[in-house]
């Protein structure tokens, strides 16, 4: 079988060679694009593996150019590359098709540790299924919580709906975070969003 082919789009000429010298050298092939504009004009064919994309770019942003190429049908697990993650940005990315986020400065490890799971990852429902499974261990009260990081509210909001004060909401959104496994909010909101939480609507 052919190595799977990974496809890293970045402005930093540096970081794509870096990218392409490690993924190379993990045993994978790796096509580099300069911006976004450039890999929606040669769009992944059906063989590619896996997308890495960076946020920060100038003309079209990372999100912006996902949200094209799932317009265009282009359906391949894409990997969130950004050193700016916020709950808005990842609720975006997400419904856009995104398979996970990695934060910058990532290390060797958790690159290729993502590259691989988003491989294994692929036609099956893996993730969602996880994430569903450490759902089921939260609380009332932890979900509740879960409910308003996803919506993007800050503690101080979330205490005051909840009529707890802002420390109680620290704790168990540090317990939540715990129990799902993330090292991020934006990862948290990731696993959430992969459990079928709706950043639109508020639990009961």
């Amino acid at each position: 079988m052919t190595d799977p082919e990974v496809i890293v789009v970045d402005d930093d000429e540096a970081v794509r060679e870096s990218l392409c010298f490690l993924l190379e050298a993990a045993g994978y092939r790796c096509q580099a694009f300069a911006s976004g504009v450039a890999v929606l004009a040669a769009p992944p064919g059906p063989g590619a593996g896996c997308l890495l994309l960076d946020v920060r770019m100038p003309e079209i942003d990372g999100v912006t150019t996902l949200e094209r190429l799932r317009a265009a049908g282009v359906r391949i697990p894409t990997i969130i590359m950004t050193g700016h993650a916020d709950v808005p940005l990842a609720v975006r990315a997400m419904k856009a098709g995104a398979r996970d986020f990695v934060e910058k400065p990532f290390s060797d490890g958790a690159i290729l540790e993502a590259v691989g799971q988003a491989l294994v990852d692929v036609g099956t429902d893996a993730p969602g299924r996880e994430a569903l499974a450490r759902l089921a261990t939260l609380s009332p009260r932890e979900r509740e919580v879960l409910d308003g990081l996803v919506a993007g509210l800050p503690n101080k909001t979330i205490a005051y709906d909840l009529g707890i004060s802002p420390r109680t909401v620290e704790i168990h959104r540090a317990h939540v975070m715990e129990k799902f496994g993330a090292r991020s909010l934006s990862e948290l909101v990731r696993l959430a969003l992969a459990a079928g939480i709706d950043p639109g609507a508020r639990h009961k």
